[in-house]
């Protein structure tokens, strides 16, 4: 049986409202094809012609809110932000509150679920284990904390979690956008003004942290291509930026 294709696009750095428009107009192609053959039988011939994305970023300074998260987990005024020039935006992924930025990469799958397995906890575990693996390649090792979404250091010890990759995912008719965002080179003093992911007293953290030195951004995202293919069994086909 022949892998499932999955196009990828670097956006390089991108404002934040222009890639998730791009994300919109990507899952809102896929929605109206699937709404055209919804009445065929043969659920095969509902998905054949949708299309599987996967986008990276780096986004200026924005912080962005999940559609239930609440906003008292931002702790800094909207006159403070506009000083410091970091944007804000309410979104509908799930999720609270979370900062992108230079130094981190942000991971956007736009991918037909049908074309895979209908489960969307599965879908967060295995985006969940591409950071994992990518990670491993460096010498850290990470897992996930019980209840809550993301790749954690020490989630198990009390007083040492520290987050270094938030996710927040929307799903319709079970095609996906928005995704992940991993801190390799980030500048984490603008967590300082949030509760990150609404989660009180747990620190965040990131590869440069850990290691003690800068990391080769380019070199994480092969990693981070090399394990979406692997975990998520795909075959990934580059395209160039035409926007």
């Amino acid at each position: 049986m022949s892998k499932q294709k999955l196009f990828f696009r670097d956006l390089g750095n991108m404002g934040y409202k222009e890639a998730w428009d791009l994300q919109e107009n990507l899952l809102q192609e896929n929605l109206k094809i699937k709404s055209h053959t919804s009445n065929k039988e043969n659920l095969a011939d509902t998905t054949s012609s949708t299309s599987n994305h996967l986008l990276f970023v780096e986004h200026p300074p924005v912080y962005t809110l999940g559609k239930s998260g609440h906003p008292e987990n931002i702790l800094i005024s909207e006159e403070a932000m506009l000083e410091k020039k970091i944007a804000f935006f309410n979104t509908n992924r799930g999720g609270d509150i979370t900062f992108h930025g230079p130094g981190q990469i942000v991971g956007y799958p736009i991918i037909d679920l049908e074309k895979f397995y209908t489960d969307i906890g599965r879908y967060m575990r295995e985006l969940e284990e591409v950071v994992i693996l990518t990670l491993l390649e460096y010498g850290i090792i990470s897992g996930r904390s019980s209840g809550e979404t993301g790749v954690w250091l020490d989630a198990g010890v009390l007083g040492m979690e520290r987050k270094i990759c938030a996710m927040g995912v929307r799903c319709s008719r079970w095609v996906t956008m928005h995704g992940f965002a991993l801190n390799v080179n980030t500048d984490l003093s603008y967590f300082d003004f949030i509760i990150p992911c609404g989660i009180q007293n747990k620190k965040v953290t990131s590869i440069e942290k850990e290691l003690g030195k800068k990391i080769d951004m380019e070199e994480v995202k092969e990693k981070l291509k090399n394990n979406f293919e692997k975990v998520f069994d795909c075959e990934m086909q580059e395209l160039v930026r035409s926007i």
